[in-house]
């Protein structure tokens, strides 16, 4: 049984040593590196909610492109509180706030007056509180909830979200298209 045992180890020993060797004479994997840091303000940010993209322009020039999650029911225009859409048109960055429920928050002017109107005139509440925004502050740094599941904002991972605090300020326009 022992020698049985050597043998398995020596065997164990040989083949990773191979694969060690073997591993040496492989092409290396190409990774990519990071992208050099954000400089300045950015002066537009585009939403995309067909291809959840989110893209930063810096001198009229895309300078980041993220992957981003909206509200629960995206299709659509935001129509009235709890309706789980992410609102569309042209906005502007009103407001940051650092101690958010999620991790960092920019919040856009909605709803705007024709919002506010058209939700008067129908008799309910045109909802508001629409943020860009990380990861929900509970979740563990490095992880990100899938899929849309935002109450009608638009959510990054947490670094990029400090990434684009650290280049928005109050007053960015921001586009929200369909």
């Amino acid at each position: 049984m022992r020698r049985l045992l050597r043998l398995l180890a020596w065997l164990a020993l040989a083949a990773a040593l191979g694969l060690l060797t073997a591993s040496l004479f492989l092409p290396p994997e190409r990774v990519d590196l990071p992208p050099p840091p954000l400089t300045g303000e950015v002066e537009r940010i585009v939403i995309e909610k067909a291809a959840r993209r989110m893209q930063l322009y810096q001198d009229g020039e895309v300078v980041r492109s993220y992957r981003i999650a909206l509200g629960f029911t995206p299709e659509g225009d935001k129509q009235r509180q709890g309706d789980g859409k992410t609102p569309e048109g042209e906005f502007v960055v009103d407001r940051r706030n650092q101690r958010s429920a999620f991790h960092l928050s920019v919040g856009l002017n909605y709803p705007r007056p024709a919002d506010v109107q058209r939700a008067a005139a129908g008799g309910y509440d045109p909802g508001g509180d629409i943020f860009i925004h990380g990861q929900p502050n509970a979740l563990p740094e490095g992880f990100k909830l899938k899929g849309d599941w935002t109450a009608g904002c638009v959510a990054l991972t947490n670094a990029e979200m400090r990434e684009v605090w650290a280049v928005t300020p109050i007053g960015t326009k921001v586009e929200i298209r369909p």
